[in-house]
């Protein structure tokens, strides 16, 4: 399956790109979506606290994905 991958603040910076197509097996899970990022992107593991969204709507590690859903990576915020 294929989904869409957007990328904000110092997670683009991190990885150069404001947005990937990835490839994935089907009913591919949140967590295992931050371990690829992670294992393809070291530098990332310093920003872990990052939050993810399906389709506008924040998900959790356990969330599934499905093919053409658009991933959402969002950094923590920071200031005040």
């Amino acid at each position: 399956m294929k989904i869409q991958l957007l990328l904000f603040g110092i997670t683009a910076d991190v990885i150069g790109q404001k947005s990937i197509t990835l490839e994935l097996d089907e009913n591919a899970s949140i967590g295992f979506l931050k371990e690829k990022i992670l294992a393809e992107n070291p530098k990332l593991g310093n920003y872990k606290s990052f939050s993810v969204a399906i389709n506008m709507e924040y998900a959790t590690d356990e969330s599934l994905l499905k093919n053409g859903d658009t991933v959402a990576l969002i950094p923590p915020v920071s200031g005040g």
